[in-house]
């Protein structure tokens, strides 16, 4: 009888954290992005090691990195309004196949011999101009792809949990295509990738939502959605630290060729297991979110995994033992993940609906938009002062960041608890009207 409730146990538990994969446009969803991501992280590890190996400059990594990451800083708030506007399935297939066309690209003048760097930062900015319409346009679209509000977050995790899985895949696969064929490869397949998140997209039947296409400017509505993050102080003060940690911690990923071929005196090998171990530390993360039952306690998680990500880069910044620094690796994808995909999370969850895709495009600013402006200080700091240092200084600032949220966040309670009560969907004691008020209480302090 043990053995029995132990299975029956272990089941619920796998039910859980797989619970959004029973809607069937999210199944769909799910199975053909998992497959274009892996595509994704082998472009992104074999970019990287094109650039260096052109250049042996950190300081062009950093800068081919602010070039295709800075459209979306530019761009992204835009594309909130539009994503609050159109048809948000339409819009995704566009950007796939645009995606798809950019790595075909890359891969024809890599496989013709006819690369050079200015190739690549020319084709960077215009992926990133795609992403900038994609990223914030597909974190609106989550919410459509569940029915049940309650399964929201753990989409949001799966989500998380595909991108981290095929971080662990891609960058092995990259070094070991790299090392025997070269880097024009890994973007054909890339691009190939893209063909099965297409077909998927296409295949979903999608209940149509209102949107406020009213004839109001584009910018007047980009002013109303700022206007209402900032007098909202939870999204407020999640997207600052977002935006902290994305501008000082997550570029470490750009000085890692740096640190696998003159710190650990590796190859491409090298840089496939140090970008997989941050995978698998992030993919624990993502099943860990997933596995949560509800969103209660997600603000002190914020906190937790902010200081916890600054300090797996201050531990990697003195590490010069590789095994040492991968196990370090993973800590750092762990609370890099947790950290941004609970803040993704709460703000999804206490959002106004017409205003999802703004609000998303202003998380996708904070989190992609940052990032070039990391890359190009990170770039210049490891110019000037060695990589470590550069990842020392990024490390101390995010932990002071998430002290400073942390003393605020006790404040926030007022006003973060009433959106929840507000949306029934979302904490399944509200929904079933359960101990409501205990329920809503228990999401900061659990």
């Amino acid at each position: 009888m043990k053995t029995d409730k132990t299975v029956s146990s272990g089941a619920a538990d796998i039910k859980t954290i797989f619970r959004a994969l029973q809607h069937r446009n999210y199944r769909l969803f799910f199975t053909g992005q998992s497959i274009s991501l892996v595509g994704t992280w082998m472009q992104q590890v074999a970019i990287a090691w094109l650039v260096y190996r052109l250049t042996n400059s950190p300081f062009l990594l950093g800068a081919v990195g602010f070039v295709s990451q800075i459209p979306t800083f530019l761009f992204s708030p835009i594309a909130g309004v539009i994503a609050d506007r159109y048809n948000r399935k339409n819009m995704l297939v566009a950007t796939q196949v645009l995606s798809m066309v950019q790595a075909l690209l890359l891969s024809l003048l890599i496989l013709t011999h006819h690369i050079q760097v200015w190739h690549i930062v020319v084709l960077g900015a215009l992926l990133g101009i795609i992403n900038s319409f994609d990223i914030p346009i597909r974190q609106a679209f989550t919410v459509e792809m569940v029915e049940r509000k309650e399964d929201l977050g753990n989409a949001i995790a799966l989500n998380s949990s595909m991108v981290n899985a095929a971080r662990l895949v891609g960058p092995s696969i990259a070094g070991v295509l790299i090392a025997f064929a070269g880097e024009g490869v890994c973007f054909l397949l890339n691009g190939l990738s893209y063909i099965p998140v297409i077909a998927s997209l296409r295949a979903m039947s999608v209940t149509p939502q209102k949107r406020s296409a009213s004839g109001r400017h584009i910018f007047h509505e980009l002013k109303e959605g700022f206007r209402y993050a900032v007098h909202s102080p939870p999204i407020a003060v999640i997207l600052i630290l977002v935006g902290l940690v994305s501008l000082v911690g997550v570029p470490y990923q750009v000085l890692m060729p740096v640190f696998a071929r003159d710190i650990f005196h590796g190859g491409a090998y090298t840089l496939g297991f140090l970008v997989s171990m941050s995978g698998v530390g992030a993919l624990i993360g993502a099943l860990y979110l997933a596995s949560r039952r509800s969103t209660a306690g997600l603000g002190r998680l914020i906190v937790v995994t902010a200081a916890l990500f600054g300090v797996g880069i201050i531990a990697f910044s003195f590490s010069r033992v590789l095994w040492a620094s991968m196990a370090v690796l993973l800590l750092c994808g762990f609370g890099m993940m947790v950290h941004l995909a609970s803040s993704n999370t709460v703000l999804q969850t206490i959002v106004e609906e017409d205003k999802r895709g703004r609000i998303m495009s202003f998380y996708t600013m904070s989190f992609m938009g940052m990032a070039p402006f990391g890359s190009l200080l990170a770039g210049g700091v490891a110019h000037k002062l060695g990589a470590p240092h550069a990842l020392l200084v990024g490390g101390l600032a995010c932990v002071i960041g998430a002290c400073i949220f942390a003393r605020k966040l006790s404040s926030l309670t007022d006003t973060w608890l009433p959106a929840y009560a507000s949306r029934k969907g979302i904490i399944p004691e509200v929904a079933q009207g359960i101990n409501s008020t205990a329920a809503l209480e228990n999401f900061l302090k659990e």
